[in-house]
């Protein structure tokens, strides 16, 4: 699993730019049908042994949090904007490459040169600069022009007791344990969403439920888990360890509770870890999901993560196999609802 995750993770595909990850998955799937939409979401098909009572559609997002270029200086830096939520207190000192291959590196300022004013707060995007090595804007325009994407540059590694660290596990993870699933043998027949535009706002997610009309929806995600050190209680949000994250609520869906009571019965029956979020927080492509067409009856399985929206993404295998578990018992228990 961890040099199949580290494959799919490395690839790059910000918000609208998702091509080399959905080419990536469609070299890696068993489908009897494969439709790319308008927008890029890549929809599969798989046939189980039977066919359910409910059309069931589980999603996973393609894309990851990057940059674009907005400008380059004269002297041969690059200005750049997040695309998707990013705080650039985690973009400081960190590599970038650009789409071109080019790496560079993020900076600012010098803290000698820095007023005190200055030395109390984050620098914001408009303050950071992605040097490259170039000397003029004629040759840093060699390698780069206005709206090019950049991305994180980072070591993909395990770590500790079963600890995994990259850039993109957010939703890369999701994406691989769908993959699985295709590449597997079903209870049931699903459709498969491999969406686009999560991380601006959930956009790809919208097009694909008014496509494929789904009764139900599994949406199989990564979730902020803040369980370090000086964190207690319901602020830990979950923990890593703790099993796969199923949500009664947060700020874009109110899931539907019967999938929420059924998502712990099955855990229950089949010895998988479970836990709930202690806060409300965040969201996710359930958010234009469940409200797509006549209404879309939605349950979100999460992996907690730790560091999210940063190149040092961290989450545990322990979790990746309790997600996956319990995609497969929910897919077979829901069919029939």
């Amino acid at each position: 699993m961890l040099d199949r995750l580290r494959e799919i993770c490395t690839v790059n595909g910000a918000s609208g730019d998702e091509s080399r990850v959905r080419n990536y998955i469609k070299a890696h799937i068993a489908a009897d049908e494969i439709i790319t939409d308008n927008l890029g979401n890549l929809l599969v098909f798989k046939r189980g042994k039977k066919s359910p009572k409910n059309k069931i559609m589980l999603a996973a997002h393609m894309d990851e949090v990057g940059f674009m270029i907005t400008d380059i200086t004269d002297d041969g830096f690059l200005r750049f904007g997040a695309v998707g939520g990013i705080d650039p207190r985690v973009v400081l000192g960190r590599g970038l490459e650009l789409a071109s291959g080019v790496k560079g590196v993020v900076g600012t300022k010098a803290v000698h040169q820095q007023s005190a004013e200055e030395r109390r707060k984050a620098p914001d995007f408009d303050e950071l600069l992605l040097d490259i090595g170039a000397a003029s804007r004629a040759e840093a325009e060699k390698f780069a022009a206005r709206g090019d994407y950049a991305y994180f540059c980072g070591d993909f590694f395990g770590f500790g007791d079963g600890f995994i660290k990259g850039k993109a596990l957010d939703d890369r993870a999701g994406c691989l344990i769908m993959m699985d699933m295709l590449n597997s043998e079903l209870e049931y027949d699903a459709w498969f969403a491999f969406t686009v535009q999560e991380e601006v706002g959930t956009r790809g997610a919208k097009a694909a439920a008014f496509t494929i009309a789904p009764d139900i929806s599994f949406v199989i995600e990564t979730t902020t888990a803040c369980d370090i050190s000086g964190v207690s209680g319901d602020k830990k949000v979950c923990e890593l360890g703790g099993g796969a994250v199923v949500s009664f609520m947060d700020r874009g869906t109110v899931y539907d509770r019967e999938l929420y009571g059924l998502a712990f019965e099955m855990a229950g029956q089949n010895k998988i870890p479970i836990q709930t979020k202690t806060l409300v927080a965040g969201g996710n492509d359930s958010g234009a999901i469940h409200v797509s067409r006549g209404g879309v009856r939605t349950c979100a399985m999460s992996l907690p993560c730790r560091y999210l929206h940063s190149p040092s993404c961290v989450i545990k295998e322990s979790d990746y196999g309790a997600v996956r578990s319990l995609a497969e018992k929910m897919l077979s228990a829901a069919a029939e609802l």
